[in-house]
């Protein structure tokens, strides 16, 4: 378990003690090897892009504030929601967290950087040509793809432009190499967790973010594959004309879902799991209590992995699945719970009791969990066949998605950004300004996507520009609430950029937390470690008088 320090393309000859490489703002848009460096472009690159995708949102949610399609043309705005959903996921969620975890994941475990760092910045680097890619389709004939994130087909096999070039092969070819860079990901991942741990840090002495990505990244291993099959046969049936898909050549339509949510819905976990982690890192810290089992919550994390493979089915309840698959994957979906709840207690039970401190990092998660067991009640609800089917394509999942996605992921994202911006920028943000987007974020999403649930239980139909008059009410309380979570990004942007240049200097560990990246500097050295650290007890001792690492002159920060 011993680290051999990996040769690197951009070291400077004398090593700065403190920084990243040394090379300032500019390293940032380098081909940098170092997974700081890497971590840092990711988070700020998907945080543009999570930009764009509010921007189509709020376009979409001004057409929807009126029963009438008045805003855009019909085609603009099929082209704007496929473009919401397909950046929000492929560049700004997918991206961050990957992001997040290639700053934190080598400090966590006492490596000196990811297992291949050029393998590293060669994924980085394809998530700006797949954003290039698709801004680029709205200036190709017929604009953007208009057939959702899902791209099923016959719908998105048509093309009425007849040019060869065009909106879906474009997207098709974006998400095929978004896949490729995230496969890049995860053997980079799992390969540096299982390969490149600290001495004595043992499976069961991992941090808890730790666990969360091994288990999110062996999924993409498994489930990618499939997507990226499905995405390249969808891109030879619209370009040279074969038939694995298209109806009128003998092919299946059907076929493509289950390619596509064999990845997508366990894509669902790939998600949230990394949140789980980031919840089990912040509520000892701020609660000064050792995590309530460890050990069970590490586990679940695996078992969720494990289960998300035999879940798929759920979203083709009404695809002509026969009953006998239907009751299944319901089972399935609903065993997907256990695991969940199991974490859910866990948080619960570190809280309870605890010395809390309400600062921005716990608001936030605090604010995730609220809204991440309301999203889980309604997921249960939706696992169950006759309520899918009453429900299915309405608002109602529309909603449920947003508060996995906004209510649990964003804000999760958001808690691990402020916690760990001491630790990469050597500045503290401003507490207050923090707190202003906490209950910004908090009251926009609640107004944004709790309104869908009646929409859609009423029988309002998703992907729809206009809509029947007595839908109105609820449709006008959400578009405020989607311009209210717009607005809400405006403080943290503020805050972040002024912290970032002038905020006051960070201590090594302003929170006092126990983990191997609160041991070193802030921002960390180049090769993070003096020496390397050598783990002698479990993590989240608070309260408990053991120290996480053996002694040596370099630890005592």
């Amino acid at each position: 378990m011993t680290n051999i320090p990996i040769d690197r393309l951009d070291l400077p000859v004398e090593k700065p003690q403190h920084g990243h490489g040394g090379g300032g703002w500019k390293e940032y848009f380098s081909f940098s090897t170092d997974h700081k460096v890497i971590g840092i472009q990711y988070l700020v690159t998907s945080f543009i892009f999570f930009l764009v995708g509010g921007i189509f949102a709020m376009i979409l949610r001004g057409e929807l504030i009126t029963p009438e399609s008045d805003l855009v043309d019909r085609t603009v705005y099929n082209g704007m929601f496929t473009m919401h959903g397909t950046v929000m996921l492929f560049l700004w969620t997918f991206p961050s967290l990957v992001g997040l975890a290639n700053y934190l994941v080598p400090l966590m475990i006492g490596a000196r950087d990811m297992a291949f760092p050029r393998l590293n910045a060669a994924a980085f680097w394809m998530v700006p040509v797949v954003g290039i890619l698709l801004m680029a389709s709205f200036f190709v004939p017929g604009g953007p793809a208009q057939a959702g994130w899902w791209a099923y087909p016959p719908v998105s096999l048509q093309n009425p432009t007849g040019h060869l070039i065009n909106g879906q092969v474009i997207w098709l070819l974006a998400v095929a190499i978004s896949g490729v860079s995230s496969i890049m990901g995860a053997v980079n991942f799992v390969t540096t967790i299982v390969k490149m741990r600290a001495p004595g840090m043992g499976f069961f002495r991992m941090p808890l973010f730790v666990w969360a990505v091994f288990s999110a990244q062996i999924i993409q291993l498994f489930g990618l594959p499939a997507l990226t099959a499905g995405a390249v046969m969808l891109l030879l049936d619209l370009t040279v004309g074969t038939g694995f898909f298209n109806p009128t050549n003998g092919g299946n339509p059907v076929m493509f879902q289950h390619y596509f949510w064999f990845y997508s819905h366990p894509a669902v976990y790939v998600i949230i799991l990394p949140i789980f982690g980031i919840f089990s890192e912040i509520f000892p810290v701020y609660a000064r209590k050792p995590l309530f089992g460890y050990k069970v919550v590490a586990l679940s994390s695996m078992l969720i992995a494990v289960v998300s493979a035999i879940v798929w089915v759920h979203h083709m309840y009404v695809s002509g699945t026969p009953a006998w698959m239907r009751m299944v994957f319901m089972l399935t979906t609903m065993l997907v719970s256990v695991p969940t709840g199991i974490k859910v207690f866990a948080w619960v039970a570190t809280i309870w009791g605890g010395k809390i401190r309400l600062n921005t990092p716990m608001l936030f998660a605090l604010g995730g969990l609220i809204m991440f067991v309301f999203a889980g009640i309604v997921g249960i609800m939706l696992s169950s066949v006759p309520v899918d089917i009453h429900v299915n394509n309405t608002y109602f999942v529309v909603g449920h998605f947003h508060y996995v996605l906004y209510g649990t992921v964003t804000m999760g994202m958001y808690a691990a950004i402020y916690h760990w911006f001491p630790k990469m920028t050597g500045r503290m943000y401003n507490e207050g300004w923090g707190k202003v987007h906490f209950w910004l974020a908090f009251i926009g999403t609640n107004l944004n996507f709790l309104p869908m649930h009646p929409l859609g239980l009423q029988g309002m139909l998703r992907r729809v520009a206009s809509y029947a008059p007595e839908y109105e009410g609820w449709n006008i309380v959400a578009s405020l609430g989607a311009f209210l979570l717009g607005m809400s990004t405006l403080p943290f942007i503020f805050n972040i950029l002024v912290s970032w240049m002038q905020g006051e200097k960070a201590p090594d560990n302003p929170w006092r937390a126990i983990g191997l990246e609160w041991l070193v500097s802030s921002p960390p050295p180049v090769e993070n470690f003096e020496e390397i650290p050598v783990v002698i007890s479990e993590p989240y001792g608070y309260g408990k008088s053991e120290p996480l690492v053996a002694e040596t002159h370099s630890h005592q920060h």
